[in-house]
């Protein structure tokens, strides 16, 4: 690790000129995260950096909310050309946030800050292709065919961001997009969804819980090349992985275990414990604890919709009891599960044990 007197040495020694040190410190201190405390085997995971980044973010949603103010005011009662008018200020907001992103994500490697620009920009953009795109006439009488569009260009959009700033958060709202662009384009062809179940009922007989379960196993896919690229976890790759997985075990887990759980047999309940078993044994094997947050949840559904009180009560201490073991030892359990799989397989690939 380089330190102060390294650095003076340096610039000394006529290597560094002073900016350059001053850079390279600003550098090195931006690296430093929550992660460099963590144990080995640990799962890296952070919002923000410091009480001053939680300054920032709001500051952030406090001067986007004036903007909105400024512009919507800066209308006022005029005779304008509103598509216009909206282009030239979503475009205007663009300029201001991709500004201040190089700033604190490009400089300042600020994480909470790039999260809440990313958002920023995306809402920014999404808007102003609606303003430009959609029918509102239409869209009043239930007519969607004016929504995909503009909501697709807006991830365009923010896919270019990403590309620019790297912001790991943006995979999430990335994956989340377009499984709304998706189930959308498909409601504006006809489809019908009458509950919000049925976007993970496989046997509600529409398309959309089949678009989830599909567009679940892309998103773990991708997950997983992100992971697989950095299985040392030492650089943003494995964030991007981390957020993709956060939306993929949901639509995952979600889609099988409703499906499952709708057919209310002994039989079914029971195939439900086996995949969310299974899901226990590929978030142990990938090192992601997103998927076991995610079947936690169909458990205590199932002991709420199957079991008596009774039932329930001894299921969550159970299940309380299960989650404290997988977390005090959860190394060891990895550590053993990764040696009884097949040599073909790439351990190479997956984080290492540390056991």
């Amino acid at each position: 690790m380089i330190d102060k007197d390294d650095l003076r040495a340096a610039i000394n020694s006529g290597l560094l000129s002073e900016k350059q040190a001053s850079d390279l410190a600003t550098l090195a201190l931006a690296r430093q995260s929550s992660a460099s405390d963590l144990a080995p085997g640990d799962e890296p995971f952070e919002l923000f950096r410091g009480f001053n980044e939680v300054f920032i973010i709001i500051g952030l949603f406090i001067l986007g909310i004036g903007w909105y103010s400024v512009a919507t005011l800066a209308l006022g009662d005029q005779i304008v050309d509103l598509k216009r008018y909206a282009i030239g200020v979503t475009l205007a907001g663009a300029i201001v946030i991709w500004l201040l992103s190089e700033y604190f994500v490009r400089r300042r490697r600020m994480i909470g800050p790039a999260s809440t620009l990313a958002i920023m920009f995306v809402v920014n953009a999404t808007s102003g292709f609606f303003a430009y795109f959609a029918e509102p006439f239409m869209i009043g009488q239930g007519n969607l065919e004016s929504v995909p569009l503009p909501l697709f260009l807006g991830l365009v959009a923010l896919l270019i961001y990403w590309w620019r700033f790297r912001v790991p958060f943006a995979m999430a709202i990335l994956a989340i997009g377009f499984f709304a662009v998706t189930m959308v384009f498909t409601a504006s062809k006809g489809g019908e969804i009458n509950e919000f179940r049925d976007l993970f009922l496989l046997s509600a007989g529409g398309p959309f819980a089949w678009i989830t379960l599909i567009l679940g196993i892309i998103v773990f896919a991708i997950a997983m090349l992100f992971d697989m690229s950095d299985p040392h976890r030492v650089t943003r790759r494995s964030t991007n992985g981390f957020w993709l997985h956060v939306v993929a075990a949901p639509a995952l887990i979600n889609t099988i275990g409703l499906t499952l759980l709708n057919q209310d047999t002994t039989l079914s309940t029971l195939g439900l414990f086996v995949v969310l078993a299974v899901f226990a044994v590929i978030a142990i094997i990938i090192d992601r604890r997103s998927f076991l947050i995610t079947a936690i949840g169909y458990v205590v559904t199932v002991a709420i919709t199957v079991l008596d009180g009774d039932g329930v009560a001894l299921t969550v201490l159970v299940l309380g009891a299960t989650m404290l073991f997988l977390g005090a030892f959860w190394e060891k359990i990895r550590a053993r599960t990764l040696r009884v799989l097949p040599a073909r397989f790439p351990l190479h690939r997956l984080p290492p044990s540390h056991v």
